[in-house]
Protein backbone atom coordinates (compact mmCIF):
# COMPACT_ATOMS: atom_id res chain seq x y z
CA UNK A 1 0.00 0.00 0.00
CA UNK A 2 3.00 2.39 0.78
CA UNK A 3 4.56 1.56 -2.42
CA UNK A 4 1.58 2.18 -4.38
CA UNK A 5 1.07 5.29 -2.87
CA UNK A 6 4.99 6.77 -3.73
CA UNK A 7 4.02 5.66 -7.15
CA UNK A 8 0.70 7.71 -7.21
CA UNK A 9 2.68 10.92 -5.71
CA UNK A 10 5.72 10.44 -8.27
CA UNK A 11 3.22 10.45 -10.91
CA UNK A 12 1.38 13.32 -9.82
CA UNK A 13 4.80 15.40 -9.22
CA UNK A 14 5.60 13.81 -12.87
CA UNK A 15 2.37 14.91 -14.41
CA UNK A 16 2.55 19.02 -12.74
CA UNK A 17 6.01 19.48 -14.06
CA UNK A 18 5.34 18.29 -17.72
CA UNK A 19 2.40 19.37 -20.56
CA UNK A 20 -0.43 16.79 -20.55
CA UNK A 21 0.20 15.87 -23.92
CA UNK A 22 3.36 15.29 -23.56
CA UNK A 23 2.78 12.79 -20.48
CA UNK A 24 0.45 10.85 -22.91
CA UNK A 25 3.26 10.73 -25.25
CA UNK A 26 5.80 8.95 -22.70
CA UNK A 27 2.87 6.72 -21.55
CA UNK A 28 2.29 5.91 -25.57
CA UNK A 29 6.36 5.03 -25.98
CA UNK A 30 6.18 3.17 -22.73
CA UNK A 31 3.22 1.05 -24.10
CA UNK A 32 4.99 0.60 -27.09
CA UNK A 33 8.00 -1.16 -25.62
CA UNK A 34 5.86 -3.33 -23.28
CA UNK A 35 3.82 -4.44 -26.22
CA UNK A 36 7.22 -5.23 -28.14
CA UNK A 37 8.55 -7.30 -25.41
CA UNK A 38 5.02 -9.13 -24.80
CA UNK A 39 5.30 -9.48 -28.81
CA UNK A 40 9.20 -11.32 -28.62
CA UNK A 41 7.95 -13.08 -25.43
CA UNK A 42 4.93 -14.69 -27.32
CA UNK A 43 6.65 -15.28 -30.56
CA UNK A 44 9.53 -17.30 -28.45
CA UNK A 45 7.37 -19.28 -26.26
CA UNK A 46 5.34 -20.21 -29.25
CA UNK A 47 8.83 -21.27 -31.21
CA UNK A 48 9.98 -22.75 -28.06
CA UNK A 49 6.97 -25.22 -27.15
CA UNK A 50 6.35 -26.01 -31.57
CA UNK A 51 10.63 -27.30 -30.93
CA UNK A 52 9.01 -29.49 -27.58
CA UNK A 53 6.28 -30.68 -29.80
CA UNK A 54 7.47 -31.78 -32.89
CA UNK A 55 10.17 -33.66 -31.24
CA UNK A 56 7.96 -35.96 -30.66
CA UNK A 57 7.21 -36.18 -34.43
CA UNK A 58 8.07 -39.63 -35.94
CA UNK A 59 8.42 -38.02 -39.30
CA UNK A 60 5.77 -40.50 -41.44
CA UNK A 61 3.76 -39.92 -43.96
CA UNK A 62 0.49 -39.94 -41.73
CA UNK A 63 1.88 -38.24 -38.35
CA UNK A 64 -0.22 -38.95 -35.23
CA UNK A 65 0.86 -36.19 -33.27
CA UNK A 66 -1.22 -33.82 -35.05
CA UNK A 67 -3.94 -36.03 -33.64
CA UNK A 68 -3.06 -35.09 -30.16
CA UNK A 69 -0.82 -32.38 -29.79
CA UNK A 70 -3.56 -29.42 -30.92
CA UNK A 71 -5.89 -30.37 -28.41
CA UNK A 72 -3.31 -30.28 -25.60
CA UNK A 73 -2.89 -26.64 -26.23
CA UNK A 74 -6.51 -26.02 -25.73
CA UNK A 75 -6.98 -27.95 -22.70
CA UNK A 76 -3.81 -26.44 -20.68
CA UNK A 77 -5.29 -23.12 -21.92
CA UNK A 78 -8.59 -24.22 -20.47
CA UNK A 79 -7.17 -25.33 -17.30
CA UNK A 80 -4.97 -22.50 -17.22
CA UNK A 81 -8.05 -20.15 -17.27
CA UNK A 82 -10.20 -22.24 -14.87
CA UNK A 83 -7.41 -22.98 -11.81
CA UNK A 84 -4.83 -20.76 -11.76
CA UNK A 85 -6.39 -17.50 -13.73
CA UNK A 86 -9.32 -18.24 -12.44
CA UNK A 87 -11.70 -16.12 -15.18
CA UNK A 88 -13.36 -17.38 -18.36
CA UNK A 89 -13.39 -13.46 -19.72
CA UNK A 90 -13.20 -13.82 -23.65
CA UNK A 91 -10.11 -12.63 -25.23
CA UNK A 92 -9.90 -11.44 -28.74
CA UNK A 93 -10.54 -7.95 -30.13
CA UNK A 94 -14.63 -7.73 -29.60
CA UNK A 95 -13.75 -8.23 -26.17
CA UNK A 96 -11.83 -4.89 -26.66
CA UNK A 97 -14.44 -3.26 -28.34
CA UNK A 98 -16.27 -4.34 -25.92
CA UNK A 99 -14.13 -2.74 -23.03
CA UNK A 100 -14.27 0.11 -24.58
CA UNK A 101 -17.90 0.36 -25.55
CA UNK A 102 -19.40 -1.02 -22.02
CA UNK A 103 -16.40 -1.05 -19.68
CA UNK A 104 -15.54 2.43 -19.43
CA UNK A 105 -12.03 1.54 -21.26
CA UNK A 106 -11.26 -0.95 -17.78
CA UNK A 107 -9.42 -4.31 -18.86
CA UNK A 108 -8.39 -6.75 -16.35
CA UNK A 109 -5.01 -6.61 -15.08
CA UNK A 110 -4.40 -10.05 -15.76
CA UNK A 111 -4.80 -9.56 -19.20
CA UNK A 112 -1.19 -8.45 -20.04
CA UNK A 113 0.03 -11.90 -19.59
CA UNK A 114 -2.51 -14.22 -19.69
CA UNK A 115 -3.92 -13.00 -23.09
CA UNK A 116 0.56 -13.85 -23.95
CA UNK A 117 0.36 -17.60 -22.00
CA UNK A 118 -3.02 -18.87 -23.41
CA UNK A 119 -1.91 -17.64 -27.09
CA UNK A 120 1.30 -19.32 -26.91
CA UNK A 121 -0.31 -22.66 -25.23
CA UNK A 122 -2.96 -22.75 -28.35
CA UNK A 123 -0.67 -21.65 -31.38
CA UNK A 124 2.95 -23.52 -29.64
CA UNK A 125 0.83 -26.97 -29.61
CA UNK A 126 -0.52 -26.28 -33.10
CA UNK A 127 -3.81 -24.78 -32.59
CA UNK A 128 -4.97 -23.33 -35.89
CA UNK A 129 -5.16 -19.81 -35.07
CA UNK A 130 -3.15 -16.38 -35.17
CA UNK A 131 -1.05 -14.87 -32.63
CA UNK A 132 -1.66 -10.74 -33.53
CA UNK A 133 -5.54 -11.13 -31.29
CA UNK A 134 -3.31 -12.31 -28.08
CA UNK A 135 -1.04 -10.17 -28.43
CA UNK A 136 -3.21 -7.23 -29.21
CA UNK A 137 -4.88 -8.03 -26.11
CA UNK A 138 -1.88 -7.77 -23.77
CA UNK A 139 -1.08 -4.82 -25.21
CA UNK A 140 -4.39 -3.00 -25.29
CA UNK A 141 -4.45 -4.34 -21.71
CA UNK A 142 -0.80 -2.29 -20.75
CA UNK A 143 -2.67 0.80 -22.15
CA UNK A 144 -5.97 0.37 -19.83
CA UNK A 145 -4.23 -0.56 -16.82
CA UNK A 146 -2.26 2.23 -17.31
CA UNK A 147 -4.59 4.40 -17.37
CA UNK A 148 -6.77 2.75 -14.22
CA UNK A 149 -3.92 2.78 -12.33
CA UNK A 150 -2.84 6.56 -13.26
CA UNK A 151 -6.61 7.45 -12.68
CA UNK A 152 -7.20 9.13 -16.45
CA UNK A 153 -10.57 9.99 -17.62
CA UNK A 154 -12.56 7.48 -20.59
CA UNK A 155 -10.77 9.23 -23.50
CA UNK A 156 -7.56 9.39 -22.44
CA UNK A 157 -7.88 5.52 -21.04
CA UNK A 158 -9.58 4.47 -24.53
CA UNK A 159 -6.53 6.33 -26.59
CA UNK A 160 -3.77 3.97 -24.13
CA UNK A 161 -5.56 0.90 -25.46
CA UNK A 162 -5.36 2.10 -28.95
CA UNK A 163 -1.83 2.86 -28.49
CA UNK A 164 -1.59 -0.67 -26.71
CA UNK A 165 -3.26 -2.07 -29.64
CA UNK A 166 -0.97 -0.56 -32.33
CA UNK A 167 2.08 -1.34 -30.58
CA UNK A 168 1.03 -4.66 -30.32
CA UNK A 169 0.55 -5.30 -34.01
CA UNK A 170 3.31 -3.08 -35.19
CA UNK A 171 5.93 -4.94 -33.10
CA UNK A 172 4.10 -8.34 -34.27
CA UNK A 173 4.13 -7.93 -38.37
CA UNK A 174 6.87 -4.92 -37.91
CA UNK A 175 3.99 -3.06 -39.58
CA UNK A 176 4.05 0.02 -37.96
CA UNK A 177 1.54 1.85 -40.41
CA UNK A 178 -0.88 -0.68 -40.74
CA UNK A 179 -0.70 -1.03 -37.18
CA UNK A 180 -1.75 2.84 -37.30
CA UNK A 181 -4.59 2.43 -39.68
CA UNK A 182 -5.98 -1.00 -37.23
CA UNK A 183 -6.55 1.39 -34.39
CA UNK A 184 -8.79 3.63 -36.35
CA UNK A 185 -10.37 1.12 -38.69
CA UNK A 186 -11.30 -1.38 -36.17
CA UNK A 187 -11.16 0.15 -32.78
CA UNK A 188 -12.91 3.22 -34.23
CA UNK A 189 -10.41 5.63 -32.60
CA UNK A 190 -10.96 9.48 -34.09
CA UNK A 191 -8.35 10.66 -36.64
CA UNK A 192 -7.27 13.68 -34.71
CA UNK A 193 -4.18 15.24 -33.90
CA UNK A 194 -4.66 14.44 -30.15
CA UNK A 195 -5.03 10.68 -31.11
CA UNK A 196 -2.52 10.23 -33.90
CA UNK A 197 0.54 11.19 -32.58
CA UNK A 198 0.66 9.10 -29.55
CA UNK A 199 -0.62 6.31 -32.12
CA UNK A 200 2.51 6.61 -34.10
CA UNK A 201 4.99 6.70 -30.78
CA UNK A 202 3.52 3.84 -29.83
CA UNK A 203 3.28 1.77 -33.06
CA UNK A 204 7.39 2.95 -33.99
CA UNK A 205 8.18 2.38 -30.39
CA UNK A 206 6.20 -1.21 -30.63
CA UNK A 207 8.36 -2.33 -33.82
CA UNK A 208 11.62 -0.95 -32.71
CA UNK A 209 11.33 -3.26 -29.35
CA UNK A 210 10.22 -6.27 -31.72
CA UNK A 211 13.01 -5.63 -34.39
CA UNK A 212 15.80 -5.41 -31.69
CA UNK A 213 14.72 -8.23 -29.72
CA UNK A 214 13.66 -10.81 -32.29
CA UNK A 215 15.65 -13.19 -34.16
CA UNK A 216 15.05 -12.38 -37.92
CA UNK A 217 13.36 -16.00 -38.43
CA UNK A 218 10.63 -15.11 -36.48
CA UNK A 219 9.68 -12.24 -38.19
CA UNK A 220 7.18 -11.99 -40.37
CA UNK A 221 8.32 -11.14 -44.33
CA UNK A 222 7.13 -11.89 -47.33
CA UNK A 223 9.50 -10.06 -49.54
CA UNK A 224 8.84 -10.29 -53.46
CA UNK A 225 10.58 -7.57 -56.58
CA UNK A 226 7.88 -8.47 -58.90
CA UNK A 227 5.77 -5.69 -59.87
CA UNK A 228 2.40 -6.28 -61.79
CA UNK A 229 2.00 -6.09 -64.87
CA UNK A 230 -0.89 -3.88 -66.52
CA UNK A 231 -2.25 -6.68 -68.41
CA UNK A 232 -3.42 -8.38 -65.33
CA UNK A 233 -5.62 -5.99 -64.08
CA UNK A 234 -8.61 -7.90 -65.39
CA UNK A 235 -7.59 -10.88 -63.59
CA UNK A 236 -6.96 -8.88 -60.82
CA UNK A 237 -10.93 -7.57 -60.79
CA UNK A 238 -12.12 -10.86 -61.21
CA UNK A 239 -9.83 -12.33 -57.94
CA UNK A 240 -11.81 -9.91 -56.16
CA UNK A 241 -15.36 -10.58 -56.47
CA UNK A 242 -13.48 -14.26 -56.09
CA UNK A 243 -12.08 -12.53 -52.82
CA UNK A 244 -15.41 -11.54 -51.78
CA UNK A 245 -17.10 -14.11 -52.14
CA UNK A 246 -14.73 -16.39 -50.37
CA UNK A 247 -15.15 -13.68 -47.50
CA UNK A 248 -18.63 -14.49 -47.12
CA UNK A 249 -18.01 -18.11 -46.83
CA UNK A 250 -15.42 -17.01 -44.40
CA UNK A 251 -18.51 -15.15 -41.84
CA UNK A 252 -20.80 -17.84 -42.45
CA UNK A 253 -18.64 -20.23 -41.26
CA UNK A 254 -17.03 -18.74 -38.57
CA UNK A 255 -20.60 -18.27 -36.63
CA UNK A 256 -21.98 -21.54 -37.74
CA UNK A 257 -19.01 -23.10 -36.06
CA UNK A 258 -19.70 -20.81 -33.11
CA UNK A 259 -23.53 -21.40 -32.47
CA UNK A 260 -22.89 -25.16 -32.87
CA UNK A 261 -20.45 -24.76 -29.62
CA UNK A 262 -23.04 -22.21 -27.82
CA UNK A 263 -25.45 -25.12 -27.56
CA UNK A 264 -23.43 -26.50 -24.86
CA UNK A 265 -23.68 -25.20 -21.35
CA UNK A 266 -20.92 -27.08 -19.63
CA UNK A 267 -17.51 -25.65 -20.92
CA UNK A 268 -15.42 -28.93 -20.05
CA UNK A 269 -18.00 -30.65 -22.89
CA UNK A 270 -16.82 -27.38 -24.96
CA UNK A 271 -13.60 -28.39 -24.56
CA UNK A 272 -14.10 -31.93 -25.13
CA UNK A 273 -16.04 -31.85 -28.34
CA UNK A 274 -13.49 -28.78 -29.94
CA UNK A 275 -10.36 -31.69 -29.02
CA UNK A 276 -11.89 -34.52 -30.55
CA UNK A 277 -12.67 -32.51 -33.88
CA UNK A 278 -9.94 -30.59 -34.23
CA UNK A 279 -7.80 -33.55 -34.21
CA UNK A 280 -9.47 -35.04 -36.58
CA UNK A 281 -9.63 -31.97 -38.80
CA UNK A 282 -6.11 -31.63 -38.52
CA UNK A 283 -4.84 -35.16 -39.16
CA UNK A 284 -6.56 -35.63 -42.57
CA UNK A 285 -5.40 -32.16 -43.44
CA UNK A 286 -2.19 -31.36 -41.68
CA UNK A 287 -1.93 -27.71 -43.26
CA UNK A 288 -4.08 -26.86 -41.16
CA UNK A 289 -1.92 -26.97 -38.40
CA UNK A 290 -0.73 -23.91 -36.64
CA UNK A 291 -0.88 -20.39 -38.43
CA UNK A 292 0.06 -21.32 -41.98
CA UNK A 293 2.49 -18.86 -42.45
CA UNK A 294 4.78 -21.15 -43.29
CA UNK A 295 2.99 -22.38 -46.54
CA UNK A 296 2.68 -18.70 -47.88
CA UNK A 297 6.56 -18.89 -47.67
CA UNK A 298 6.54 -21.94 -49.67
CA UNK A 299 4.72 -20.66 -51.72
CA UNK A 300 6.81 -17.38 -52.40
CA UNK A 301 10.14 -19.26 -53.08
CA UNK A 302 9.06 -22.03 -55.30
CA UNK A 303 8.07 -24.51 -53.09
CA UNK A 304 4.55 -25.26 -52.86
CA UNK A 305 4.60 -28.74 -53.10
CA UNK A 306 5.36 -28.74 -49.50
CA UNK A 307 2.15 -28.02 -48.52
CA UNK A 308 1.46 -31.69 -48.70
CA UNK A 309 3.73 -32.38 -46.11
CA UNK A 310 2.01 -35.43 -43.69
CA UNK A 311 -0.77 -35.43 -45.83
CA UNK A 312 -2.01 -38.78 -48.17
CA UNK A 313 -1.59 -36.62 -51.20
CA UNK A 314 2.20 -36.25 -50.10
CA UNK A 315 3.00 -39.15 -52.76
CA UNK A 316 1.15 -37.40 -55.23
CA UNK A 317 2.95 -34.08 -54.81
CA UNK A 318 4.24 -33.65 -58.62
CA UNK A 319 0.80 -34.13 -59.88
CA UNK A 320 -1.09 -30.44 -60.22
CA UNK A 321 -4.71 -32.22 -59.64
CA UNK A 322 -3.69 -33.40 -56.11
CA UNK A 323 -1.92 -30.15 -55.31
CA UNK A 324 -4.87 -27.98 -56.14
CA UNK A 325 -7.55 -30.40 -54.88
CA UNK A 326 -5.43 -30.09 -51.43
CA UNK A 327 -5.05 -26.40 -51.65
CA UNK A 328 -9.08 -26.32 -51.97
CA UNK A 329 -9.84 -28.21 -49.01
CA UNK A 330 -7.35 -26.07 -46.72
CA UNK A 331 -9.18 -23.07 -47.91
CA UNK A 332 -12.75 -24.50 -47.20
CA UNK A 333 -11.39 -25.90 -43.74
CA UNK A 334 -9.02 -22.96 -42.40
CA UNK A 335 -11.40 -21.30 -40.57
CA UNK A 336 -13.52 -24.03 -39.34
CA UNK A 337 -10.28 -25.28 -38.29
CA UNK A 338 -9.62 -21.82 -36.81
CA UNK A 339 -13.29 -21.22 -35.30
CA UNK A 340 -13.28 -24.92 -33.17
CA UNK A 341 -9.85 -23.59 -31.78
CA UNK A 342 -11.33 -20.11 -30.54
CA UNK A 343 -14.82 -21.95 -29.20
CA UNK A 344 -13.52 -24.77 -27.59
CA UNK A 345 -11.65 -22.55 -25.31
CA UNK A 346 -7.98 -21.73 -27.13
CA UNK A 347 -6.81 -18.39 -28.13
CA UNK A 348 -5.76 -16.93 -30.38
CA UNK A 349 -7.20 -14.77 -33.71
CA UNK A 350 -8.18 -14.74 -37.66
CA UNK A 351 -6.11 -12.57 -38.54
CA UNK A 352 -3.38 -15.49 -39.47
CA UNK A 353 -6.52 -17.48 -40.68
CA UNK A 354 -8.18 -14.98 -43.24
CA UNK A 355 -4.67 -13.88 -44.38
CA UNK A 356 -3.73 -17.32 -44.83
CA UNK A 357 -6.90 -18.86 -46.48
CA UNK A 358 -6.40 -15.23 -49.24
CA UNK A 359 -3.01 -15.95 -49.74
CA UNK A 360 -3.67 -19.69 -50.52
CA UNK A 361 -6.69 -18.95 -52.80
CA UNK A 362 -4.80 -16.14 -54.70
CA UNK A 363 -1.88 -18.66 -55.54
CA UNK A 364 -4.96 -21.59 -56.67
CA UNK A 365 -6.83 -18.60 -59.00
CA UNK A 366 -3.52 -18.19 -60.51
CA UNK A 367 -1.82 -21.24 -60.94
CA UNK A 368 -5.44 -22.34 -62.38
CA UNK A 369 -5.39 -19.75 -65.17
CA UNK A 370 -1.44 -20.77 -65.98
CA UNK A 371 -2.22 -24.08 -66.51
CA UNK A 372 -5.32 -23.83 -68.64
CA UNK A 373 -4.48 -20.64 -70.89
CA UNK A 374 -0.70 -21.21 -71.75
CA UNK A 375 -0.35 -17.80 -73.68
CA UNK A 376 -1.28 -16.06 -70.03
CA UNK A 377 1.17 -16.12 -67.07
CA UNK A 378 0.41 -14.42 -63.96
CA UNK A 379 2.80 -14.18 -60.97
CA UNK A 380 1.74 -16.81 -58.59
CA UNK A 381 3.47 -15.04 -56.19
CA UNK A 382 2.08 -11.40 -56.69
CA UNK A 383 -1.17 -13.17 -56.60
CA UNK A 384 -0.73 -14.81 -53.33
CA UNK A 385 0.05 -11.49 -51.47
CA UNK A 386 -3.01 -9.79 -53.19
CA UNK A 387 -4.97 -12.85 -51.93
CA UNK A 388 -3.62 -11.81 -48.20
CA UNK A 389 -4.92 -8.83 -48.75
CA UNK A 390 -8.12 -9.04 -50.36
CA UNK A 391 -9.55 -11.47 -47.66
CA UNK A 392 -8.09 -9.32 -44.80
CA UNK A 393 -9.97 -6.05 -45.84
CA UNK A 394 -13.38 -7.75 -46.54
CA UNK A 395 -13.43 -10.30 -43.63
CA UNK A 396 -12.32 -7.04 -41.23
CA UNK A 397 -13.77 -4.94 -43.10
CA UNK A 398 -10.75 -2.85 -42.82
CA UNK A 399 -9.36 -2.28 -46.47
CA UNK A 400 -6.24 0.42 -45.56
CA UNK A 401 -5.37 -2.14 -42.79
CA UNK A 402 -5.08 -4.99 -45.01
CA UNK A 403 -3.48 -3.02 -47.98
CA UNK A 404 -0.73 -1.71 -45.41
CA UNK A 405 -0.49 -4.95 -43.76
CA UNK A 406 1.02 -6.92 -46.82
CA UNK A 407 2.79 -3.58 -48.34
CA UNK A 408 4.94 -3.22 -45.13
CA UNK A 409 5.26 -7.06 -45.36
CA UNK A 410 6.40 -7.16 -49.12
CA UNK A 411 8.99 -4.01 -47.83
CA UNK A 412 7.50 -2.03 -50.78
CA UNK A 413 4.90 -0.79 -53.08
CA UNK A 414 5.15 -2.60 -56.02
CA UNK A 415 1.71 -3.78 -55.69
CA UNK A 416 0.33 -1.23 -54.55
CA UNK A 417 -2.41 -0.85 -57.52
CA UNK A 418 -3.72 -4.29 -57.12
CA UNK A 419 -4.23 -4.52 -53.90
CA UNK A 420 -6.35 -1.58 -53.44
CA UNK A 421 -8.37 -2.91 -56.54
CA UNK A 422 -8.82 -6.21 -55.00
CA UNK A 423 -9.35 -5.52 -51.48
CA UNK A 424 -12.16 -2.41 -52.43
CA UNK A 425 -14.07 -4.75 -54.57
CA UNK A 426 -13.87 -7.77 -51.87
CA UNK A 427 -14.48 -5.41 -49.37
CA UNK A 428 -17.64 -3.99 -51.05
CA UNK A 429 -18.59 -7.61 -51.72
CA UNK A 430 -18.95 -8.43 -48.09
CA UNK A 431 -20.32 -5.12 -47.21
CA UNK A 432 -23.11 -5.44 -49.16
CA UNK A 433 -24.08 -8.70 -47.39
CA UNK A 434 -22.95 -7.80 -43.77
CA UNK A 435 -22.75 -3.97 -42.58
CA UNK A 436 -20.60 -5.31 -40.00
CA UNK A 437 -17.24 -7.26 -40.00
CA UNK A 438 -16.80 -10.71 -38.40
CA UNK A 439 -15.48 -8.58 -35.02
CA UNK A 440 -18.44 -6.19 -34.88
CA UNK A 441 -21.21 -8.55 -36.00
CA UNK A 442 -22.54 -9.50 -32.56
CA UNK A 443 -21.77 -6.00 -30.91
CA UNK A 444 -23.49 -4.56 -33.59
CA UNK A 445 -26.36 -7.06 -32.86
CA UNK A 446 -26.48 -6.31 -28.53
CA UNK A 447 -25.97 -2.54 -29.01
CA UNK A 448 -22.88 -2.26 -28.20
CA UNK A 449 -20.53 -1.38 -30.58
CA UNK A 450 -18.82 2.25 -31.03
CA UNK A 451 -18.59 3.87 -34.10
CA UNK A 452 -16.98 6.83 -36.14
CA UNK A 453 -20.45 8.11 -35.79
CA UNK A 454 -20.37 10.72 -32.67
CA UNK A 455 -24.16 10.75 -32.12
CA UNK A 456 -23.95 7.25 -32.82
CA UNK A 457 -20.90 6.44 -30.06
CA UNK A 458 -22.47 8.86 -27.08
CA UNK A 459 -25.75 7.11 -26.85
CA UNK A 460 -23.55 3.53 -26.96
CA UNK A 461 -21.58 4.44 -23.94
CA UNK A 462 -24.48 5.62 -21.95
CA UNK A 463 -25.57 3.09 -19.59
CA UNK A 464 -29.04 3.23 -18.50
CA UNK A 465 -27.95 2.36 -14.94
CA UNK A 466 -25.95 5.32 -14.71
CA UNK A 467 -28.85 8.05 -15.16
CA UNK A 468 -31.58 6.30 -12.91
CA UNK A 469 -33.31 8.47 -10.25
CA UNK A 470 -33.50 6.57 -7.18
CA UNK A 471 -35.12 9.22 -4.67
CA UNK A 472 -38.42 9.29 -5.85
CA UNK A 473 -40.75 8.19 -2.89
CA UNK A 474 -42.72 5.24 -3.05
CA UNK A 475 -45.76 3.91 -1.91
CA UNK A 476 -47.25 0.20 -1.41
CA UNK A 477 -50.44 -0.76 -2.84
CA UNK A 478 -52.71 -1.23 -0.02
CA UNK A 479 -52.05 2.48 0.70
CA UNK A 480 -54.95 5.35 0.92
CA UNK A 481 -55.25 8.42 -0.30
CA UNK A 482 -54.10 9.95 2.89
CA UNK A 483 -51.12 8.24 3.46
CA UNK A 484 -50.07 9.12 -0.01
CA UNK A 485 -51.10 13.08 0.63
CA UNK A 486 -48.40 13.05 3.27
CA UNK A 487 -45.77 11.44 0.62
CA UNK A 488 -46.60 14.20 -1.70
CA UNK A 489 -46.05 16.84 1.16
CA UNK A 490 -42.45 15.56 1.89
CA UNK A 491 -41.60 14.88 -2.12
CA UNK A 492 -40.24 17.13 -4.54
CA UNK A 493 -41.38 14.90 -7.27
CA UNK A 494 -44.59 14.49 -9.12
CA UNK A 495 -44.70 11.23 -9.84
CA UNK A 496 -45.10 8.07 -7.14
CA UNK A 497 -43.84 4.55 -7.89
CA UNK A 498 -46.76 1.71 -5.99
CA UNK A 499 -43.76 -0.65 -4.93
CA UNK A 500 -44.90 -4.14 -2.90
CA UNK A 501 -42.83 -4.92 0.49
CA UNK A 502 -40.78 -7.38 -2.06
CA UNK A 503 -40.27 -4.47 -4.33
CA UNK A 504 -42.75 -5.73 -7.19
CA UNK A 505 -43.20 -2.90 -9.42
CA UNK A 506 -47.66 -2.57 -9.50
CA UNK A 507 -47.99 0.92 -11.58
CA UNK A 508 -47.40 4.56 -10.44
CA UNK A 509 -49.92 7.37 -9.60
CA UNK A 510 -49.10 11.20 -11.82
CA UNK A 511 -49.73 14.02 -8.24
CA UNK A 512 -51.86 15.70 -11.55
CA UNK A 513 -54.20 12.84 -10.87
CA UNK A 514 -55.18 13.32 -7.43
CA UNK A 515 -54.30 17.16 -7.49
CA UNK A 516 -58.09 17.89 -7.18
CA UNK A 517 -59.25 15.61 -4.41
CA UNK A 518 -55.88 15.42 -2.20
CA UNK A 519 -57.16 18.45 -0.46
CA UNK A 520 -60.53 17.09 0.23
CA UNK A 521 -60.36 14.66 3.84
CA UNK A 522 -63.39 13.06 3.78
CA UNK A 523 -61.75 11.30 0.89
CA UNK A 524 -58.43 10.06 2.62
CA UNK A 525 -59.85 6.32 3.79
CA UNK A 526 -60.03 6.15 -0.68
CA UNK A 527 -57.86 3.18 -1.56
CA UNK A 528 -54.99 4.18 -3.85
CA UNK A 529 -55.32 1.95 -6.60
CA UNK A 530 -58.22 4.16 -7.83
CA UNK A 531 -55.94 6.28 -8.91
CA UNK A 532 -53.06 4.15 -10.50
CA UNK A 533 -52.36 3.97 -13.68
CA UNK A 534 -49.51 1.92 -15.93
CA UNK A 535 -47.85 3.41 -18.07
CA UNK A 536 -47.23 2.52 -21.76
CA UNK A 537 -43.62 1.27 -21.59
CA UNK A 538 -41.07 0.59 -19.34
CA UNK A 539 -37.42 0.43 -19.52
CA UNK A 540 -34.83 -2.71 -17.83
CA UNK A 541 -31.30 -1.73 -17.20
CA UNK A 542 -30.17 -4.00 -19.65
CA UNK A 543 -32.16 -1.71 -22.67
CA UNK A 544 -29.80 0.02 -25.01
CA UNK A 545 -30.02 3.92 -24.64
CA UNK A 546 -30.87 3.94 -28.37
CA UNK A 547 -33.69 1.74 -27.31
CA UNK A 548 -34.58 3.81 -24.37
CA UNK A 549 -34.79 7.05 -26.34
CA UNK A 550 -37.44 5.86 -29.22
CA UNK A 551 -39.34 4.76 -25.93
CA UNK A 552 -39.77 8.13 -24.55
CA UNK A 553 -40.70 9.43 -28.59
CA UNK A 554 -42.79 7.16 -28.92
CA UNK A 555 -45.01 7.19 -26.08
CA UNK A 556 -44.21 11.44 -25.25
CA UNK A 557 -43.52 10.95 -21.70
CA UNK A 558 -40.67 12.77 -20.00
CA UNK A 559 -39.88 10.04 -17.21
CA UNK A 560 -40.16 5.93 -17.48
CA UNK A 561 -39.89 3.68 -14.98
CA UNK A 562 -37.00 1.33 -15.12
CA UNK A 563 -38.34 -2.40 -14.07
CA UNK A 564 -36.09 -5.42 -14.29
CA UNK A 565 -37.72 -8.69 -14.33
CA UNK A 566 -40.92 -7.10 -12.07
CA UNK A 567 -38.81 -5.48 -10.10
CA UNK A 568 -38.99 -1.53 -9.07
CA UNK A 569 -35.43 -0.10 -10.03
CA UNK A 570 -36.15 3.72 -10.33
CA UNK A 571 -37.08 5.70 -13.47
CA UNK A 572 -35.00 7.44 -15.92
CA UNK A 573 -35.78 11.10 -17.17
CA UNK A 574 -35.11 12.72 -20.69
CA UNK A 575 -33.33 15.73 -18.51
CA UNK A 576 -31.05 13.39 -16.71
CA UNK A 577 -29.99 11.84 -20.54
CA UNK A 578 -29.62 14.94 -22.03
CA UNK A 579 -27.56 15.74 -19.42
CA UNK A 580 -25.53 12.67 -19.36
CA UNK A 581 -25.34 12.89 -22.94
CA UNK A 582 -23.45 16.56 -22.67
CA UNK A 583 -21.05 15.65 -20.55
CA UNK A 584 -19.91 12.51 -22.54
CA UNK A 585 -19.78 14.09 -25.61
CA UNK A 586 -17.86 17.15 -24.07
CA UNK A 587 -15.29 14.03 -22.58
CA UNK A 588 -15.18 12.74 -26.51
CA UNK A 589 -14.42 16.06 -28.18
CA UNK A 590 -11.05 17.80 -28.51
CA UNK A 591 -10.78 21.05 -25.86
Amino acid sequence: MKISKQIERNVALIQSKIRPDLFILILAAIIGVLAGISSFLLKTFVYKIDQFVTNFSIDAKMDYLYLIAPGIGIILTWLLFKYIIKDETKHGIPRILYVISRLDGKMKYHKAFSSMIGGALTAGFGGSVGLESPIISSGSSFGSSIGQILKLNYKTKTLLIGCGAAGAMASIFTTPIAAIIFALEVLMLDLTTTSIIPLLVASATGAITAKFLTAEALLFNFSTNSSFDTTDIPFYLIFGVLGGLLSLYFTYMHFVVARFFNKFEKKSTKVGIGVLFLGLLIFFIPALYGEGYDMIHHIINGEAESILTHSYFYDYKDQAFFLLSFIVLIIFFKIIATSITIEAGGIGGIFAPAAVTGGLLGFLFSRIINIFSPTTHLNEDNFTLVGMSTLLAAVLHAPLTAIFLVVEMTNGYGLIVPLMLTAAIAYVTNRSFHPHSIFTKRLAEQGDLITHHKDQTVLTLLQVAHVIDTDLQTIKPNSTLGELTKKISKSKRNIFPIVDENKNYKGIIDMDDVREVMFQSELYNTPIEKYMMQAKEHVSTTDTMEAVMFKFKSTGYYNLPVIDYGKYVGFVSRANIFTAYREVLNELSDH
